[in-house]
């Protein structure tokens, strides 16, 4: 089985590797030091299985499974974890391990087993089952097929077009297929709906303009031009604004 491990500490890192090379039938197909970089691995790569460390910097365990489940080929989940089984309690009953660190050879090849029967399409049922969703840092969109993770602090607005959400960011524009819906009940504490099309970010409001045929402009810090808000979302707006 082909395995990509992934844990902020060089010598997890390389017990998990020494402990799959003991067990074998097992490829390290590559390692990472945190969230991020196993997502852009797990599509690189595809492996079977991952190791999963739960916590881990710029972007933790929790949040990159939820990535990695929207992959084409999403691979089988193994949490690796330095706390008790409560934490990650619902994931064994949904047929994702977890191993409690110290790693021990007999427990990761159990889990290893598992991961083989694992099927890929349940990983997206499983990351709707979640208790508690870790909160999202980033977004994935697709560029001519390559994955980019876009940081939700360097978010300005979502804009609905067609089919697609338009992500406008710091550092351009990209598409995504999420509902404006669905980022709305996510992400309703960091951002305001102005419109029935366009998600604004709260930190970046600076003020509203009123032209004069009555119309409501959002002022965006970093934006080349203010968002018209509608009627009906205006009042909302205005009594945040005041709040800021």
């Amino acid at each position: 089985m082909r395995v990509l491990i992934a844990d902020d500490e060089p010598l997890a890192r390389e017990r998990l590797t020494l402990l799959l090379q003991d067990l074998g039938g097992h490829e390290v197909i590559g390692v990472a030091s945190d969230g991020r970089e196993a997502i852009l691995l797990s599509e690189e790569r595809e492996p079977d299985c991952i190791l999963l460390d739960v916590q881990m910097p710029a972007m933790d365990g929790l949040e990159a499974a939820r990535h990695i489940a929207q992959l084409p080929r999403p691979p089988a989940i193994v949490f690796c974890t330095a706390h008790d089984e409560h934490a990650l309690a619902a994931f064994d009953a949904s047929a994702i391990d977890y191993i409690v660190k110290p790693v021990r050879k007999d427990r990761l090849a159990t889990a290893l087993e598992r991961a083989r029967r694992f099927a890929s399409d349940r990983l997206r049922e499983v990351s709707d089952r979640m208790p508690d969703k870790p909160r999202r840092t980033h977004v994935c969109a697709r560029i001519r097929g390559n994955l980019r993770l876009v940081p939700v602090e360097d978010i300005l607005y979502f804009l609905a077009e067609d089919k697609y959400v338009v992500v406008h960011w710091t550092g351009g524009e990209v598409l995504i297929e999420e509902s404006l819906r669905a980022l709305e009940e996510e992400l309703g504490d960091r951002f305001v709906r102005i419109h029935r099309n366009c998600l604004l970010s709260m930190e970046r409001i600076s003020g509203l303009q009123r032209l004069p045929d009555g119309r409501v402009l959002a002022e965006v810090r970093g934006a080349a031009a203010p968002l018209e808000v509608s009627r009906r979302n205006l009042p909302a707006l205005r009594k945040l604004v005041r709040e800021i």
